[in-house]
């Protein structure tokens, strides 16, 4: 008889981990206790740790949305839950899993070779699937929210597993319950995504009407137009394996419509998009751009030369350095702009 049934698997603890590595902004900080969670039967091994269950807890994935500015407190879990698969085939939808530390990247790739589309729009966003709902990630006229079915998590403070629908994540821009109310309290270990059928290509955004013109190619492909954003991606943003970042560092404002014809009296070539409720999404970068902060530094922090809206590390900037870096891009664009910009990124 195995003696070894039904008990949780020993729990490998790593000690003093440079997190450098698991951040893609590349920022100093140590864990004093690392655990890689790759299952249910890890993270209930973990609450039933008699030191490691007591102690606070961040949760972790790609680290590409995270800006380090201390190390963190007890313990890292890193979230490394592997799979992918079709989970069901319906008339009207594919349902697809994934496991919540597969790459986001790599879950749009392998989605689109299978023939399962409608995340196109979403390519070559860095960070893990786990990751994905909790910031409700979005590009190109695409929010997760949009292909989201439901998700699997764990309770950390009961070990009680919990499936949650659209409507208990409360999506917002940029935004959800794992930022709010379950910050720290939810881990999500795998995530299901509706794509519906028949596939229809969503193409209203500048940069993709920009490409259509360009080509003579008004009625592309789902291959076609993840082609598109990649290069489109690669062309703006800093790759995080040659300059660390954390994509775009703040999120575009929303106003209403008499904040947006104010600032359209002032500065007739401001950005800004209609929104179906009839505010407005001002682009971020167009703001920051404009108060001659493209290039600037603190430091080795600095904002890209090429996007405004992505802050970079040089090679040896700190976390203290970016949030300096940050708050007075802030003050610099309420100043002008009589806009509050909010960071995108977790600050730990």
């Amino acid at each position: 008889m195995d003696q070894n049934r039904g008990m949780s698997p020993a729990l490998a603890i790593e000690h003093q981990v440079n997190l450098a590595p698991m951040n893609t902004f590349g920022l100093p900080a140590t864990a004093w206790r690392l655990v890689r969670i790759r299952s249910e039967a890890d993270v209930q091994a973990l609450l039933q740790h008699p030191e490691l269950g007591r102690l606070p807890r961040l949760v972790i994935g790609g680290g590409s949305n995270l800006v380090f500015s201390r190390d963190p407190d007890g313990v890292v879990l890193k979230v490394e839950v592997p799979g992918l698969r079709l989970a069901e085939s319906r008339p009207d939808a594919w349902i697809i899993e994934a496991g919540a530390g597969e790459s986001w990247h790599g879950l749009v790739a392998w989605s689109l070779a299978q023939g399962h589309l409608g995340l196109e729009n979403l390519a070559l966003i860095p960070g893990t699937v786990g990751a994905a709902p909790v910031q409700n990630i979005g590009a190109y006229g695409v929010e997760l929210q949009d292909r989201f079915e439901s998700l699997d998590a764990i309770d950390l403070a009961t070990g009680r597993p919990v499936v949650m629908d659209h409507a208990a994540c409360r999506f917002g821009y940029r935004d959800s319950v794992f930022k709010q109310a379950a910050a720290g309290h939810l881990l999500i270990l795998r995530v299901r995504f509706r794509l519906p059928r028949p596939w229809r290509p969503v193409l209203g955004y500048l940069d993709l009407e920009r490409k259509m013109a360009e080509t003579g190619n008004t009625r592309p492909d789902a291959n076609t137009l993840f082609d598109w954003v990649v290069g489109i991606r690669r062309a703006k943003l800093p790759d995080p394996a040659v300059i660390g970042n954390a994509g775009s560092f703040f999120k575009n404002p929303v106003v209403t419509a008499e904040q947006c014809r104010d600032i359209i009296a002032r500065d007739p070539n401001v950005v800004h998009y209609l929104l179906d409720d009839g505010s407005f999404k001002l682009a971020a970068g167009w703001l920051i751009d404009a108060c001659g902060w493209k290039g600037k530094t603190v430091g080795d922090a600095a904002v890209y030369d090429k996007q405004a809206l992505v802050l970079v590390n040089r090679g040896a900037a700190t976390g203290a350095q970016v949030l300096t870096l940050a708050r007075a891009i802030q003050e610099s664009v309420y100043g002008r702009f009589g806009i509050r910009l909010e960071a995108e990124p977790v600050i730990v």
